[in-house]
Parts: structure tokens; sequence; C-alpha cells
């Protein structure tokens, strides 16, 4: 079992920044695919950006550019850099871990981005 507690959330203004940040409560953290994930209200839940174990990295096409995930194997934490934010990326922003057949997910965060 994981468990992923996000932080960093808020409300923030269009063109600005905010840093995600997602705690795991495993040491064998390493070994995980690690995603950040947002649904907007009445949206389904999507996928923003995900790095593998390797440090190989993908975003969706409305982020790239704009977003960077990032990992910390020593201090079991997940990142998303989240910058020039902009009023349709509000929505809350979710952790998620992944390995062979496991998949856990965070509480959620919330951002607001106001326009």
């Amino acid at each position: 079992q994981v468990q992923l507690v996000e932080s960093g959330g808020g409300l923030v203004q269009a063109g600005g920044s905010l840093r995600l940040s997602c705690a795991a409560s495993r040491s064998t953290f390493s070994i995980y695919t690690m995603g950040w994930y947002r649904q907007a209200p009445g949206k389904q839940r999507e996928l923003v950006a995900r790095i593998s174990s390797g440090g190989s990295t993908n975003y969706a096409d409305s982020v790239k550019g704009r977003f960077t995930i990032s990992r910390d194997n020593a201090k079991n934490t997940l990142y998303l850099q989240m910058n020039s934010l902009k009023p349709e990326d509000t929505a809350v922003y979710y952790c998620n871990a992944q390995f062979a057949f496991n998949d856990y997910w965070g509480q959620g965060t919330q951002v607001t981005v106001s326009s």
C-alpha cells in the first residue's frame, strides 16, 4: 500500500505559477511510474503529466511547455511545476502511483486560476 499526500494547490491569477508536491509513504517510491491527473467540474479526470521510474516524461498537449514534472527519489516526492497558468487549468489535481497491477491515488489538491 502506498499513501500519497498532495500539497501546494491554491488560488493564483492567470499567468502565475504554482508548484504541487506529492509525498509518498513508501521507500520503494523509485520503482513507481508517477503521474499528475486533474479533474475539472463536470469533466472526466485527465492525465496532465507522467514520469517513469527511469525519468522519462510525457505531457498532455494542453500543458506542454508550461508544466514540468519531476521526482526526488531520495525524498519520496513528486513535483509539478506549473507556469503561465490559465483559467482552464482550474481543477482538482491528483497524484498517482503505478507499478505492475497496483494503482494508488492521493486525495487531490485544488488549483484555481482566476482571469
